[in-house]
């Protein structure tokens, strides 16, 4: 009998705490400001493309990690790009959109966002550039060396093998026939085409509009604001405020940014650049160019 009273006893003043503490986070609720409780929370992270965009996966992650973190209320992606390989710059463009679906992305253009790098911009929320920023540059370039003749005279032969009729299109060991000519054109045709329909699409400009402008030329940030292609000018501490705005944030956020790259002798010994400069070698060397999204 005493022991079915403790029980009783024991949960009655369990309830009574669990009822006392839940009045008590009501009150907190309800006396607490609003902005205090919310709007003044969130966090600001930046996201750095620097140089020419010949990979996306590094980029990516960080734009997915921040589209799915709740603290994250707003990214800035500061823009140091001339461009880059048409692949890379898609799949950058794609994390992009995606974040600014859930997000405010505010895009900072530093000296130079063009092509390729114009092109991962277009799908934020707001492009803020400096007047003297050099952008735009929407556009697809392939570039193509033959050495036939050169060979020649060096008294060099050089044989190719092949399965498939179309496989040395681009060769630099022989001449280029009209018709192949004719292929790669139609090629980076629709490329051009793809190009000017993610900025129409991104910046809510008619295609028409775009296609007018969209002729491979670099604008500075003062004449691209007049042509649509950013939407205001200022640093990158100004894109950092607006974003704050867009998202709401009232009191001061915690800014999020890049890790300290490392040294660029270690990159090149042992990171990801050493690959790359190899196989850019390599590449120069058999005659092969790929095609590039960049600003010249």
């Amino acid at each position: 009998m005493k022991t079915r009273t403790y029980w009783i006893i024991g949960l009655s003043v369990f309830f009574l705490c669990c009822l006392g503490g839940g009045f008590f986070l009501f009150l907190a609720a309800v006396l607490t400001p609003s902005s205090d409780w919310t709007e003044s929370w969130g966090d600001i992270a930046i996201v750095e493309v620097k140089g020419p965009i010949f990979e996306s996966k590094e980029i990516n992650e960080k734009l997915e990690k921040y589209r799915k973190s709740s603290s994250v209320k707003a990214v800035v992606l500061r823009i140091d790009s001339p461009g880059g390989s048409v692949g890379a710059s898609q799949e950058i463009y794609t994390e992009v959109k995606k974040l600014a679906e859930k997000k405010k992305v505010v895009v900072s253009m530093g000296a130079v966002a063009a092509s390729g790098g114009y092109y991962i911009a277009a799908p934020a929320t707001k492009i803020v550039a400096n007047p003297g920023t050099l952008t735009g540059s929407i556009g697809v370039l392939m570039e193509h060396v033959e050495v036939q003749d050169l060979l020649q005279w060096a008294k060099v032969s050089a044989e190719i093998l092949k399965a498939g009729e179309s496989k040395d299109i681009g060769s630099a060991l022989r001449k280029m026939t009209p018709e192949e000519r004719k292929f790669l054109e139609d090629l980076l045709k629709n490329m051009h085409a793809q190009f000017q329909k993610a900025v129409a699409e991104g910046r809510k400009i008619p295609l028409e509009e775009v296609q007018k402008i969209a002729d491979g030329r670099v604008y500075t940030g003062e004449q691209a604001l007049g042509l649509k292609l950013v939407d205001q000018l200022g640093n990158e501490a100004d894109a950092i405020q607006l974003a704050k705005e867009l998202a709401g944030i009232k009191g001061e956020p915690r800014i999020i940014r890049p890790e300290k790259p490392k040294p660029f002798w270690q990159d090149v010994l042992f990171g990801e650049g050493s690959e790359r400069m190899f196989q850019n070698l390599f590449a120069k060397a058999v005659g092969f160019r790929a095609m590039y999204l960049m600003s010249y």
